[in-house]
């Protein structure tokens, strides 16, 4: 296994710890511990796609996983922040979110199916930037009315460039739909 694919498996594998310290009160500070396993989960996602580029080490493993492993980082903090955030992070946020992240894995399956390969889109790459970001901020509960606005103008962002990603995959993939019988 690759460097980058370690890097893929460590994202997934620090997923339920970053769960475990962000709901509890193990320890004091388990908040800030879990903003940290956040952010280096985060930054692997960013590294293992360099490396593979960069070093040509790209894998069938890597294209299915790193997505997967995305989705399961953000969703699982998405979730969390729901339970805990209150008003902060709207349900309905979330569950549109998801749904998009349903919809393009749903979208892949299909267009591999037919042997068409989706290549991940800069929407797509902003939209998983903006997510990091969103989830950063409201890990940080910095109760101030300033910060308390930027959060919120992170949030809407993020879930402007989830709808506009998720509208680019299938307007530049549409024979997926035609080709899968849709």
């Amino acid at each position: 296994m690759n460097l980058p694919n370690k890097l893929t498996v460590l994202r997934v594998i620090m997923i339920p710890f970053f769960v475990f310290f962000l709901l509890t009160d193990f320890i004091t500070g388990s908040r800030y511990i879990a903003l940290t396993l956040f952010c280096v989960a985060s930054f692997t996602d960013f590294l293992d796609g360099y490396l593979a580029r960069k070093h040509n080490l790209v894998t069938n493993f890597g294209k299915f996983m790193d997505p997967l492993a995305d989705k399961l980082l953000v969703c699982s903090a998405l979730i969390c922040l729901t339970a805990i955030q209150g008003d902060d992070l709207p349900v309905w946020i979330v569950l549109i979110i998801i749904a998009r992240e349903f919809i393009i894995s749903g979208f892949r399956l299909v267009a591999s199916d037919n042997g068409i390969v989706i290549a991940a889109s800069y929407w797509g790459k902003f939209k998983t930037v903006s997510h990091m970001a969103m989830i950063i901020l409201l890990l940080l509960d910095i109760q101030n009315p300033i910060y308390y606005i930027v959060t919120q103008v992170v949030v809407w962002i993020a879930l402007a460039l989830t709808v506009i990603s998720l509208v680019d995959y299938v307007a530049k993939n549409k024979q997926v739909l035609i080709q899968g019988g849709m």
